[in-house]
């Protein structure tokens, strides 16, 4: 069984307690920045990861939300039955699928960026208050390698 000495050299140095403790907090926060919209902070970051120039596959956006495929789908048909994100066949491989925002999703996301913009902000100033670089954090999460 681990001393408590032990248990307290995991809770200050666990990198993955730290990240999920600290990504409940945000995700509380911004979930509640986003409610007026009828969003969440994860489907606030889905609806942004599909905002491009051409229709991303779902393939495509599952890795770059850190998540797998069939998470992903799940939580796009929410916004599909709102009219926020159609998915179409990819014209080049039929088994994969396209997502594109519709203009009712880019009408939403563009009501909530200045919600997301001001949050920053706040969070931004509460950080250096803290004695915490922001850019840093950042770029620091950015760093881990995928397992």
């Amino acid at each position: 069984m681990p001393t408590h000495p032990e248990t307290l050299e995991v809770r200050d140095r666990c990198l993955c307690f730290r990240a999920q403790r600290t990504a409940r907090l945000l995700a509380r926060r911004f979930d509640a920045a986003f409610r007026p919209f009828g969003l969440t902070n994860g489907q606030f970051s889905l609806l942004m990861s599909v905002n491009r120039p051409d229709p991303p596959s779902i393939g495509a956006v599952a890795p770059f939300l850190g998540m797998d495929r069939t998470s992903l789908t799940a939580m796009v048909k929410p916004l599909e039955r709102r009219g926020l994100v159609t998915v179409t066949v990819d014209p080049e491989d039929r088994r994969g699928r396209l997502l594109s925002l519709t203009e009712e999703g880019r009408a939403l996301l563009n009501a909530a960026l200045p919600v997301w913009r001001a949050e920053h902000d706040r969070l931004d100033v509460l950080l250096r208050d803290a004695g915490a670089d922001p850019a840093s954090l950042r770029d620091g999460l950015g760093a881990v390698p995928p397992p």
